[in-house]
């Protein structure tokens, strides 16, 4: 009977031959978008480091494009500098239960807040974005960090070399395997209490630099009531030996999986994301060979094509075309004379030129960019967040279900577990979550741009239909609207007439 290492490997193994699929197609990807971090195949782990990565690429529309997207997905789906995030009353509480549990959710996020904030989050979660506009896929680590440090989380943008997904029944790429190189020293470092096969340590102390392979699998349990958590399991496996010497390292359970794994947009029957950098790759491709052409073009132009008479005189090979070059021949002789070019390539410049217009616009760099003219007014604002809202709101959407949610779900959890956080349950039913970042609030700005019309509508019948305007609900509406918080609005108000409210000063709204 096959024990719990073997049946790990085959799924394992049955993982990776799906994601083979992908990876040429990653690797043209990252080659001409994203040359940093080309090395995103599992066959080939050599060291990279410091090496060049973009000695073939010649325009470089693409990688700005995605570097521009990428930041613009950071400063609208998860701005560091801005609460992206809150919790607010579940559906099930009345009003007075959730104002009195406002204040309490209130100091929770600000206590999940800080811990991002003084976390590397922001740093990882750029290169997140970066995979996943170029490979439509990523996996971000979120783990607890150590007692002591000044955030209780960490983060890790795992390569896509590293990992491989299942996808459950559901649509949740839920299961991660992650294979990672590590030394036989670091594995008693970081797994100190594991006592390992003679034969590695005889092979830690011959050969110091060996590896092995370490994998961490995470798969959900399931019982009769649903999803029960995740299930943790870390082993070592080296190829070239027996199963029999292979050692589980660490087994656990987690609430909430630690690879929060996210999709830029998928195709139905596939498990691995498609990418806007697939879309616009042909032209990133021509547009590469199109620069590639013109800049050997332009060489030719620069030092021209010769043709000399081979009269026994005259030695091309010790002929160097630089400036200022004087070169001698034969009296009588032809010399070297230029040879003309048969055709020119001024048609090229429009060719790039439409190549580059399209690439921006597919990786949505002409449409996110920042507006140039600052005197933009109200309805030119508004007007252009519709458009953001439109343009990203298939994409946040997954991304909300995928990324956001778990990761504020998976941060929840650790603060409750440490005891930083009081214990409630983040389902939606008694607490839920509010989404704050610029991108989620696009709509909230179109449902305050129709009560501004609807008021300016109902002034211009006159006093007497204004007067039916509930000025206090409208207050408190806008309010939440714009997640103002709880303590600033009075809710006292809301029991006055509209002719006490007007007397104390607090809803004036005759028309003059």
């Amino acid at each position: 009977m096959e024990n719990k290492i073997e049946k790990l490997i085959k799924r394992y193994q049955k993982a990776i031959e799906r994601k083979l699929q992908w990876e040429p197609h990653w690797q043209e990807c990252y080659e001409y978008a994203f040359p940093q971090r080309e090395n995103v195949c599992l066959s080939n782990l050599q060291n990279f480091e410091g090496s060049k990565k973009n000695v073939h690429l010649f325009d470089a529309t693409a990688p700005d494009a995605v570097d521009q997207l990428a930041s613009s997905l950071l400063a609208e789906l998860t701005p560091p500098w801005a609460k992206w995030f809150g919790l607010k009353a579940g559906a099930e509480l009345s009003g007075e239960e959730a104002n009195q549990v406002s204040e309490t959710l209130n100091n929770t996020s600000e206590v999940m807040l800080q811990n991002f904030e003084h976390s590397n989050f922001a740093v990882e979660i750029h290169q997140c974005y970066l995979d996943l506009i170029t490979a439509g896929t990523a996996c971000l680590m979120f783990e607890e960090a150590p007692l002591g440090e000044a955030s209780a989380f960490h983060f890790s943008a795992i390569p896509l070399r590293e990992i491989a997904f299942e996808e459950s029944y559901d649509g949740k790429i839920d299961t991660t395997f992650r294979c990672s190189k590590i030394k036989i020293p670091e594995i008693q470092v970081r797994f100190s209490d594991v006592s390992l096969p003679e034969k590695w340590q005889r092979l830690a102390k011959d050969t110091p630099d060996y590896q092995l392979s370490l994998i961490e699998a995470v798969i959900p349990k399931k019982d009769k009531f649903g999803s029960s958590g995740y299930e943790y399991t870390a082993f070592v496996w080296d190829e070239n030996s027996g199963i029999e010497d292979n050692v589980i390292l660490k087994e656990g359970t987690f609430a909430t999986s630690p690879f929060i794994n996210f999709r830029w947009l998928k195709a139905p029957g596939e498990i691995y994301g498609r990418s806007p950098v697939m879309k616009a790759l042909p032209d990133i491709k021509t547009a590469n060979k199109v620069v590639e052409l013109i800049l050997k073009n332009a060489s030719i132009s620069v030092t021209g094509i010769w043709q000399a008479d081979d009269d026994g005189i005259l030695n091309p090979a010790n002929i160097k075309l630089v400036p200022g070059a004087i070169i001698p021949k034969a009296v009588g002789s032809k010399g070297l004379t230029p040879l003309e070019a048969p055709g020119k390539f001024d048609v090229s410049q429009l060719i790039l030129e439409n190549l580059q217009a399209r690439i921006k616009h597919a990786l949505l760099a002409d449409r996110l960019s920042q507006v140039n003219s600052p005197e933009m007014t109200a309805t030119e604002v508004l007007a252009r967040a519709s458009e953001i809202a439109r343009i990203l709101g298939a994409s946040f959407g997954r991304l909300q279900t995928e990324l956001l949610t778990p990761l504020v779900k998976r941060a929840f959890s650790i603060l409750r577990r440490r005891g930083d956080v009081l214990n409630f349950d983040l389902d939606g039913k008694i607490v839920d979550l509010q989404y704050k970042s610029p991108l989620a609030m696009l709509r909230a700005r179109e449902d305050i741009n129709n009560i501004s019309e609807w008021l300016s509508l109902v002034s211009s019948f006159g006093a007497e239909a204004l007067a039916s305007v509930n000025v206090g609900e409208v207050a408190k509406v806008l309010g939440k609207i714009l997640n103002v918080p709880e303590n600033l609005m009075l809710s006292a108000n809301n029991n006055l007439s509209q002719e006490e409210l007007a007397l104390s000063g607090g809803g004036e709204n005759t028309v003059e």
